[in-house]
């Protein structure tokens, strides 16, 4: 948890040169949800190779015109305490559900109401990817939004977005509701 992995001073140098508007985003979820993957998609990269996520990946997905830089934390319980440690400054939370994983549904559902009501999170849009729609047991996202009690989230804006990050289905349309609703409003 503790080294630095040397590609990430680069990467900081090279986004503080950049002018495009750079937004920072969490993304977050159980482990098994489909976090990496959805990273790798949006970054063009292969899924085929995913394993779980020890610690964190930073990636930076350039996305109309702005930079996201991405961090996926593993989703672990045991690296689940952590999370807090980077939600400073975020402008958006991506909290990513496997919407085929029934029994882990309150579970989620008790990690995400607690992110809602940490400090550093206080008013941040969140976008909600409903992932692994292409599985026949999947719940449709309307669904899991009721049982998430989405509506009662009333101090920032929200979304839910159906997805499956392998086949990338869903997947630029909460992108593109990250950049009507978040970059218009920085």
């Amino acid at each position: 948890m503790g080294e630095t992995p040397k590609g990430l001073l680069s990467v900081i140098q090279k986004l503080k040169g950049s002018t495009e508007q750079e937004l920072r985003i969490v993304l977050l979820g159980l482990d098994n949800a489909g976090k990496t993957t959805l990273l790798k998609k949006l970054a063009s990269e292969d899924v085929n190779t995913i394993t779980p996520t020890q610690g964190f990946n930073i990636k930076s997905v350039a996305s109309h015109g702005m930079k996201l830089n991405v961090w996926d934390i593993g989703g672990q319980r045991k690296i689940r305490s952590f999370w807090k440690k980077y939600l400073e400054n975020t402008d958006l939370l991506i909290y990513v559900i496997d919407s085929a994983d029934k029994k882990r549904f309150e579970e989620t559902g008790l990690e995400l109401s607690e992110l809602v009501d940490e400090e550093h999170l206080k008013g941040v849009p969140i976008l909600i990817f409903a992932n692994k729609q292409d599985l026949a047991t999947a719940s449709p996202a309307s669904e899991i939004a009721e049982g998430l009690n989405l509506h009662t989230y009333r101090d920032r804006v929200w979304q839910i977005q159906a997805c499956s990050a392998v086949s990338g289905e869903g997947v630029q349309d909460g992108m593109n509701w990250i950049c009507s609703n978040i970059v218009n409003k920085k």
